[in-house]
């Protein structure tokens, strides 16, 4: 059953969808990187979609996860979304994949491109409550010349993500070994991400290096309210553990 999509209806909104295929489906998961464009180039109301390799865990890594794709898309309403939810074409994803998790998404801070492409239209949305669960998308194209420092520098990055109090989950993910690269994490609040991103010495001397250095030629950063989260994410339901309660109808 749809939420009721909060602000206006006509307003866009994003989503990250991660599905996981079973250890023998592992090239249907791999085959629908390039047969699914066909049908996403024409679905009404998506903007904008990137299809996304992913790593293994949740941080940034070499490895690649080739049970688990990523699909990035930025809709031009909640409608548009809640039509694309209930056709048959993702009824029938869902059932291929052993597992489907979608995170509904509104755009509330972005700065960037991806692909010479601005993702996001218009003005940025009023903040949501600070206490409330936050997304944060960040991708870079990263230059050929800067890449071994910035494969050297995700350890330092990445160091302890994963014991950060506040941290929902967290992917790794890729469209271009090594060069493209993004990160997608979800938090309880503004707060507990902020203490990742500006807390630990480290990750901050990253940051810094990569405007200091010219490490990439393109890059975008994007934080979201989270609306919903759909669909179990690595056998957890994380609509409980974000605070955003039952979803409808159970």
């Amino acid at each position: 059953m749809a939420t009721h999509p909060p602000g206006p209806a006509a307003a866009q909104v994003a989503t990250l969808t991660l599905n996981t295929y079973a250890p023998r489906a592992v090239r249907q998961g791999l085959s629908r990187m390039g047969s699914d464009h066909g049908h996403l180039r024409q679905v009404p109301g998506l903007r904008f979609y990137r299809l996304l390799g992913t790593g293994q865990g949740s941080a940034l890594t070499l490895s690649a996860d080739l049970r688990r794709w990523a699909r990035f898309a930025v809709w031009s309403s909640w409608a548009a979304l809640e039509a694309f939810e209930a056709s048959d074409w993702r009824a029938q994803e869902r059932a291929q994949a052993a597992e489907s998790c979608t995170a509904v998404l509104r755009p509330e801070r972005w700065r960037g491109r991806w692909g010479g492409t601005e993702p996001f239209e218009g003005q940025a949305a009023p903040a949501a409550d600070p206490s409330g669960p936050v997304a944060v998308l960040t991708r870079a194209a990263i230059r050929p010349t800067r890449l071994v420092r910035f494969w050297r520098a995700v350890p330092a990055s990445q160091h302890q993500l994963d014991r950060m109090p506040g941290l929902i989950a967290a992917v790794g993910m890729g469209e271009v070994p090594l060069l493209h690269q993004a990160t997608f994490s979800l938090w309880r609040s503004t707060e507990a991400m902020k203490a990742f991103a500006y807390g630990g010495a480290a990750h901050r001397e990253v940051m810094a290096r990569t405007h200091r250095e010219g490490w990439y030629r393109e890059e975008l950063f994007a934080r979201f309210a989270v609306l919903d989260l759909r669909g179990p994410w690595g056998g957890r339901d994380l609509r409980e553990e974000a605070g955003l309660g039952a979803p409808p109808g159970s």
